[in-house]
């Protein structure tokens, strides 16, 4: 199973001076099965933003193209319907209103908003064939309406373990947009809630950005016993701060002994674009 990773588009003010077009020529020159976006697809949120996001993803020769929202994408109040409609409509899993829960703006007011749906958050679960293989996709919401710092609702992960117990899969998956492992400034403020939702189903293997910097991490609880792999994207933004990484990740053989990771790293030339690729294992 061959995996192309990106992460913060930011379509938008914060796009970057590249072509897209020679991007996509790239992107499609890999052999990928699935392709993972961890999020940040637009800078405001705005609907032309997320229309622009989904013309180039639909760019992407790929008939597994999955994605996740970001902090970015939140900062409006129709983002979780903008998002399905022009990025992944992917069937969401709710929860009742009538559940206590802290996540801030969770639910919307429907007598003022005007909304199709009052739930904001973004959290889907689905299975796709390759290979042989069933592979569990697991994409949670880690973005507060209006705000930077992430979180995550504990009653939204007993929903979404509800649906993983009743499926049949080979390897999960975890999509997010915030690290689990808490190494930003604005960072998952409760991060041990995902990290044991992690645990709980034995996910070998995340995959986040927001930062716009590479992190590839591996961690291992001595105590349960468990070891996950967290693999941190860099961007396709280049506006917010000099150390971006304008990269992508391309996974060969992911979940196997045979697997190899590359970063291959863009570099703006004017009207053109030159690539490096790095093998990291």
């Amino acid at each position: 199973m061959n995996i192309l990773h990106l992460s913060d588009l930011h379509f938008g003010p914060r796009h970057w001076d590249g072509n897209d077009q020679l991007l996509l020529e790239k992107i499609n020159s890999f052999d990928a099965d699935i392709v993972i976006n961890t999020g940040d697809n637009t800078t405001d949120g705005l609907e032309s933003e997320y229309a622009l996001a989904g013309k180039f993803l639909k760019g992407i020769k790929c008939e597994n193209i999955v994605s996740t929202l970001g902090n970015h994408d939140k900062r409006n109040m129709r983002s979780h319907e903008l998002f399905q409609e022009y990025i992944d409509d992917s069937k969401m899993i709710s929860i009742s209103k009538k559940i206590k829960t802290s996540k801030k703006h969770l639910f919307l007011n429907l007598e003022i908003t005007k909304l199709n749906d009052h739930f904001t958050d973004v959290n889907f679960v689905k299975t796709i064939d390759i290979k042989g293989k069933k592979v569990l996709i697991i994409s949670i919401d880690s973005n507060e309406l209006y705000s930077d710092d992430g979180y995550v609702e504990e009653k939204v992960l007993r929903a979404v373990s509800k649906v993983i117990r009743q499926a049949e899969y080979d390897i999960p998956l975890l999509l997010t947009h915030y690290s689990v492992l808490g190494t930003d400034e604005c960072p998952l403020k409760n991060s041990a809630t995902l990290i044991d939702f992690v645990q709980k189903h034995k996910i070998k293997h995340i995959f986040c950005g927001h930062t716009h910097e590479l992190e590839l991490m591996r961690t291992n609880d001595l105590y349960y016993g468990h070891t996950f792999d967290q693999y941190m994207c860099g961007t396709l933004s280049a506006r917010n701060h000099p150390n971006d990484d304008n990269m992508f990740l391309y996974y060969e053989n992911l979940g196997t002994k045979n697997m190899h990771l590359y970063v291959i790293r863009i570099f703006l030339d004017k009207d053109k674009l030159r690539f490096k690729e790095e093998k990291v294992y």
